[in-house]
C-alpha cells in the first residue's frame, strides 16, 4: 500500500462509526490521534535505537498511519504535506532549517 493509497482510505473512514472503526474514532477525537502518534514514533526510536530492523519496520508503519490520521484529523492532507517537502528540496537541509523563523 502507498502512502497515498492509506490516506485516501483514511480519509475515507472520516464518516465511519467510531465504535467500530479505530482510524475514526481517531479522527474523531484529534488530540487522541496525536497522542497516538506520539507513543508510536517513541516506540520506532526505541527500536532504531536497538537496531531491531523488523521491529523498527513495523514501528514505522505504525508511525507513519497515525502520522497521517493525526494531520487529517486537523484538515492537513498528504498533498499539502507533500507540497512543502518540494518547496524544501531545492534547497539543502543545513539551509532550509537555517531559513526557518
Amino acid at each position: 500500500m502507498s502512502l497515498t493509497d492509506l490516506a485516501a482510505t483514511i480519509l475515507a473512514r472520516k464518516g465511519a462509526d467510531p465504535e467500530t472503526s479505530w482510524t475514526a474514532r481517531l479522527l474523531a477525537e484529534p488530540e487522541k490521534a496525536a497522542e497516538k502518534f506520539g507513543e508510536e514514533a517513541v516506540e520506532a526510536i526505541i527500536e532504531a535505537v536497538k537496531g531491531d530492523r523488523a521491529a523498527l519496520t513495523s514501528e514505522a508503519a505504525d508511525a507513519l498511519y497515525h502520522l497521517l490520521v493525526m494531520c487529517a484529523a486537523r484538515g492537513v492532507t498528504l498533498a499539502e504535506i507533500e507540497a512543502e517537502l518540494a518547496k524544501r528540496q531545492s534547497q539543502s537541509g543545513i539551509a532550509e532549517k537555517a531559513a526557518r523563523p
